[in-house]
């Protein structure tokens, strides 16, 4: 036999607690940001407001339906914050809390009649539900910006629990709950009350994934990228190379000229300048699918995909001077910088990317050797602007 309304409202209220509890626990262990901050006080919101709805007709009628209804509006508004501070994207918290405010002041003003259950059981669905689609809103743009799969996961449960509080509304609206005793015996709205225990639990699950799931993935950009320049390191062009061995590519190897002698006259951080902005100048001339990498120090790798050799050379050049132009805004420096780059290419059907690194690497000293600043292609001389 199903529970009754009043009951399923406590258990709604218990789960609530015992997860907020566990989110602020997660917060103060200084692990995460803030968000399970926002997230725990939303969840205890929508427990308080729960258990006072509970307490219908055992409690003066403005604590136990004003203040339920109230607090429950607030933690909902509030799982939205706490989504918006997971994605970066928190609001000015006075015109948040205004907002709520805004929004409750109905409960306790324009529905204050205490058989008007109907008309309150419709106002506070569709604010529940505008906020469950706007949470699902929210985990779309993070499953598209950071590509968490646990965020559809996310959109999935929230657009279900909108769906719940839609037919909640309708069936307020049409008058078939409600009625002078909320707690009378609709079993429509005991069902909906019981899925919304279940939705509750999946939900926190699923930010907690999204949450482990964006650990990992900043983890493992940080074990794949120089945190200097953001640059590919050596262990994350070593995840490319199966996929470059399979179709055509040019290969740059840029040295950074004079780099000693920089670091010697104006120190470590003007030398860590240059290089962020070396890399800055080349992502602004290469192709998003093209690939960055620092070999360490001062030298660098550019691979070019499904370029020819001769377009390479172009692209090299292009990087050079756009370098040079760049370092020439800098009239602090007594030091100018300059790019020697040598540059190969291999076939229609790959290669070997060592034998194509070779290649780039004499044409690179050969540069060296002719006087710096300029670009070298492998088997050919290219003079420099």
């Amino acid at each position: 036999m199903l529970l009754d309304l009043r009951t399923i409202y406590f258990i709604v209220a218990v789960s609530c607690f015992v997860l907020g509890i566990l989110q602020l626990a997660a917060y103060a262990t200084g692990r995460f940001e803030r968000w399970p901050l926002w997230w725990g006080l939303s969840n205890i919101l929508v427990g308080v407001g729960s258990f006072l709805v509970a307490l219908r007709n055992l409690v003066p009628y403005s604590v136990s339906i004003d203040g339920g209804n109230v607090v429950t509006i607030a933690g909902y508004m509030l799982m939205f914050f706490a989504v918006r501070v997971f994605s970066g994207r928190a609001l000015e918290q006075r015109y948040f809390w205004l907002a709520i405010f805004l929004v409750s002041v109905p409960v306790a003003l324009i529905v204050r009649d205490p058989s008007a259950v109907s008309a309150r059981l419709l106002y506070v669905s569709v604010i529940c539900c505008l906020c469950d689609l706007a949470v699902a809103g929210e985990a779309i743009g993070i499953a598209r910006r950071e590509r968490l799969y646990s965020a559809a996961l996310l959109v999935g449960l929230y657009v279900c629990t909108a769906s719940i509080f839609a037919v909640r509304s309708v069936l307020a609206a049409t008058g078939e709950i409600g009625g002078p005793d909320p707690f009378g015996s609709s079993v429509v709205h005991s069902w909906m009350a019981v899925s919304a225990v279940a939705f509750i639990m999946l939900r926190s699950m699923a930010m907690v994934l999204m949450a482990a799931e964006r650990s990992r993935n900043q983890l493992t950009e940080l074990a794949h990228h120089d945190p200097l320049t953001g640059a590919l390191n050596r262990g994350g062009l070593a995840q490319h190379l199966p996929a470059l061995n399979s179709q055509p590519v040019s290969l740059l190897i840029i040295d950074i000229d004079h780099f000693k002698q920089l670091n010697d006259r104006h120190g470590h951080a003007a030398g860590d300048d240059i290089l962020r902005l070396f890399a800055s100048v080349s992502r602004g001339i290469m192709r998003s699918d093209d690939l960055l990498a620092r070999q360490g120090g001062d030298e660098f790798l550019a691979v070019l995909k499904n370029f020819s050799l001769e377009d390479a050379v172009v692209i090299a050049e292009r990087i050079r001077l756009a370098f040079a132009a760049a370092v020439m805004q800098r009239p602090d420096l007594a030091v100018f910088p300059t790019l020697s780059i040598g540059v190969a290419a291999c076939g229609q059907n790959g290669g070997d990317f060592e034998r194509l690194m070779q290649k780039a690497d004499e044409a690179l000293y050969r540069s060296k050797r002719e006087g710096r600043n300029r670009v070298e292609a492998f088997g050919e001389t290219h003079q420099a602007a």
